[in-house]
């Protein structure tokens, strides 16, 4: 089976790479684009196809040489790494090629919020927004800030491939240190509260003008002379489902409004969302990507200098690298996971 699949990469991957040379497809803006995005996806399958296509050789090689030449060490020991290196290949290309989540292309829309532990709490959302801002930047992402105050942070994260890196934020992050006000040098516990919303465009989520209340009023922070002046602060309350977006930030009534509607639509398009994922963890009798989002992802220890990511169970001691936004290394172990659990519920399906 694992030929098959190798030689189904070559065949794809040889396909896209003559549509990216042909005129016809450059000149055409979305097949090259479309083209472009399925390269880039199928890429690193490719390279492991073509090692496992190298190793294969290595092995068949080593193989039938000890068979006329009788026992040698050094092709016994090739013999043996080839037949090893090609197992673990085998694994890795399947894992690579499991169908990846449709959202993952997605902007995303990152709300940050004060959990339990008091002030020390709103500082920690506010070492949470630098944490994921510095991240978004270091992997080449733009990010825009939608509403920032109280403790609380809303803003979008754009550029190709955003959720499939910021979906593993999303869940209560908790933090054990020392805060700079208690004088008897006592660790509390305090917490904040990441929800990750893949950004949904307008066709994908139809929201009905009818179920909508409007409220406008006045801005009562930062924000220049218009501030209590002029009405400009929106309340958008979608009443079927009960969510209020409110904005402030923006002088202007309307670019509040449009920044409100973005972060509804991205609340509805989640929830949306959510109720297909427990039907399907309610089917299979286990919890399928919901499990992302529990309570206590991930303990930053400031004493220890160490993070450990409870859902995988991994523990690293670089705090100060991943508050600076390295986060590399705990994303890329969470996409492997991902991964497995896709790979295993394909194999139950």
């Amino acid at each position: 089976m694992i030929d098959d699949l190798v030689a189904q990469i070559e065949a794809r991957f040889g396909e896209l790479q003559n549509e990216l040379s042909d005129p016809d497809v450059i000149g055409d803006r979305g097949r090259f684009t479309a083209a472009s995005r399925a390269y880039r996806e199928l890429e690193p399958a490719a390279r492991l196809a073509a090692e496992y296509r190298r190793t294969a050789d290595d092995y068949a090689g080593a193989r039938e040489l000890l068979a006329e030449d009788g026992d040698d060490p050094e092709l016994r020991e090739l013999l043996e790494g080839s037949r090893e290196r090609m197992s673990a290949l085998e694994e890795e290309i399947r894992l690579a090629m499991v169908e990846r989540d449709p959202n993952d292309d997605k902007n995303v829309i990152v709300e940050i919020r004060p959990g339990a532990g008091g002030e020390e709490a709103g500082l920690w959302a506010g070492d949470l927004y630098r944490m994921l801002t510095r991240y978004a930047e270091r992997l080449g992402f733009a990010v825009e800030p939608l509403s920032i105050g109280d403790g609380s942070y809303t803003f979008a994260v754009k550029g190709d491939g955003a959720y499939s890196v910021f979906k593993f934020e999303g869940g209560t992050h908790r933090v054990q240190r020392v805060p700079e006000t208690e004088s008897q040098g006592r660790i509390h516990t305090s917490t904040a509260t990441v929800a990750v919303l893949p950004e949904a465009d307008d066709v994908e989520v139809d929201v009905d003008p009818g179920d909508l209340q409007i409220d406008v009023y006045r801005s009562s922070g930062p924000g220049g002379q218009s501030v209590n002046t002029t009405d400009s602060a929106v309340r958008i309350t979608h009443k079927p489902s009960g969510i209020v977006v409110s904005m402030q930030d923006e002088k202007s009534q309307l670019q509040n409004r449009e920044r409100a509607m973005r972060v509804l639509r991205a609340r509805l398009y989640e929830r949306a969302l959510a109720e297909q994922q427990a039907e399907l963890a309610a089917s299979r009798q286990a919890q399928v990507g919901t499990g992302e989002r529990a309570e206590k992802i991930r303990t930053y220890n400031f004493q220890e200098r160490r993070v450990k990511d409870h859902r995988i169970n991994l523990l690293v001691h670089n705090l100060d690298e991943i508050l600076l936004g390295q986060l590399d290394e705990l994303t890329s172990a969470l996409q492997d996971d991902e991964k497995r659990r896709r790979l295993q519920e394909r194999a139950l399906a």
